[in-house]
């Protein structure tokens, strides 16, 4: 009886659940699969210009838009003209988040001394602690906040992760809902180029 249930069939089968259940359940353990496919060129940002209506429809008055991080500190999105702004919403427990921010955070060294450069990194859940656990436990340098005000839909419509980037004039010129390799030494050149851009 015992060699029909130890057969390798089952025991592939059993493999095969145990991991379907990993992938489902643990979070960080789907995020590795992503990270995984990101290797090998999937998930790759599309940084193709937005056209000039695509931005205006896109763009509008940022000053009522804000952000808070731990200790109270408030950055608000219309005094950062002037600057290339990389906004990315994303939570501890979304794989996709979890499996782009070893990416974000490379993007972030890159450019972290710059001070034409700005990163916000909104925890949908506004629980700082949890979020600045897993940024301390992965050796992550990227800056935690929360919404301290209303988000517009054009910005954030709930769909994690999300990500923006504003060029020097607040306009919209990446705008991209799912995980993506932000690290590329594509992406790396289009921030680059918003950077030197005074149009």
């Amino acid at each position: 009886m015992a060699k029909h249930i130890f057969n390798r069939k089952n025991i592939n089968n059993a493999i095969f659940i145990a991991l379907l259940l990993l992938l489902i359940f643990v979070p960080e353990a789907k995020a590795l699969m992503i990270q995984g496919l990101m290797k090998v060129g999937l998930f790759s940002p599309d940084t193709k210009a937005l056209e000039q209506h695509e931005q205006h429809k896109l763009s509008g008055n940022l000053s009522d838009i804000s952000f808070k991080d731990a200790s109270g500190k408030v950055i608000d999105l219309g005094r950062l003209k002037g600057k290339v702004v990389f906004l990315n919403f994303w939570a501890t427990w979304c794989p996709p988040c979890l499996a782009e921010m070893p990416a974000v955070n490379k993007l972030y060294t890159q450019f972290k001394d710059d001070n034409e450069v700005v990163f916000i990194l909104v925890d949908a859940d506004s629980d700082f602690a949890k979020a600045q656990k897993y940024m301390d436990r992965k050796g992550y340098g990227l800056p935690v906040y929360a919404a301290a005000s209303g988000i517009p839909d054009v910005i954030f419509k709930g769909a994690l992760p999300t990500t923006v980037v504003f060029d020097k004039r607040g306009r919209i010129s990446y705008h991209e809902s799912g995980a993506a390799n932000y690290g590329s030494d594509k992406f790396i050149e289009f921030i680059k180029k918003l950077k030197a851009s005074n149009i």
